[in-house]
């Protein structure tokens, strides 16, 4: 079982897919742009499925067809403020969590400016989906070992992704938003024992999977795990983070 979501496995579209593969592709980015919600057969995108079937649209362009959709905006737009509603669309599109203030600020511009679509295909035409998922690749979540990313972005993503079990339709009030706009590094709050987590949590062990740094600027980053239990658990990610490691994944053990 993982806490934190490590790079997810890759579901990609390929051109021998059979319709068992389509179906897992599309399964895939249901539940990747969905937030994990429950999918009634009435709301599934018939038009839209079998449009990417007969491969009249990539994945990337059945992704923007399912943001895009009533379902969609039901569901994030019109039950969250405008902060949340950023942030589920990074989370859902992009797989991570918005990094400051300014790319939340560009969002809220462009969505006053140019309206809902608009807004909801920066993400998807964006150089940063182009290079992460392609035309065929469904969006994951990915982790804190981005290209350019800073530390305090696990924070924020594990803000955002509790879990492969988490729902995306929990509470409608933005998680980020006193952080961002302070520019304040995000604590990581775990759930309390018999507060909503996972029953039996505080009894696990974890791994910790890091990349340290070596000890000159001619050494690469190492890899080192660490194994603590859940109550040690955040004093051991603080310390990590201040000595310059990069949190690559956490795992139940036991």
């Amino acid at each position: 079982m993982s806490l934190w979501i490590k790079d997810a496995a890759v579901v990609e579209l390929c051109p021998s897919a059979t319709e068992g593969d389509l179906q897992s592709v599309i399964r895939a980015v249901y539940k990747q742009v969905l937030g994990n919600a429950h999918l009634m057969e009435g709301d599934r995108l018939v038009s839209a499925e079998s449009d990417l079937r007969h491969r009249n649209i990539t994945v990337r362009e059945f992704v923007a067809r399912v943001a895009k959709s009533d379902l969609y905006r039901s569901r994030f737009f019109d039950t969250s403020s405008q902060y949340r509603f950023i942030e589920l669309n990074f989370k859902h599109l992009l797989g991570r969590a918005p990094q400051d203030q300014s790319e939340i600020a560009e969002h809220v511009l462009n969505y006053s400016v140019h309206g809902y679509e608009a807004d909801i295909d920066s993400y998807i035409d964006s150089y940063e989906y182009e290079t992460s998922f392609g035309e065929n690749v469904v969006p994951y979540p990915r982790s804190s070992t981005q290209s350019g990313v800073k530390n305090v972005a696990f924070n924020r993503s594990f803000s955002l992704f509790r879990g492969d079990a988490s729902s995306s339709g929990n509470g409608n009030k933005a998680k980020l938003i006193s952080d961002l706009a302070g520019n304040k590094a995000t604590k990581i709050v775990f759930p309390a024992k018999g507060g909503g987590g996972t029953p039996g949590q505080t009894n696990k062990r974890y791994r910790i999977s890091v990349a340290k740094p070596g000890a000159g600027s001619r050494f690469r980053l190492s890899s080192v795990t660490y194994e603590v239990s859940y109550a040690s658990m955040a004093a051991r990610i603080q310390n990590i983070q201040k000595a310059g490691g990069k949190i690559l994944g956490i795992t139940q053990i036991g």
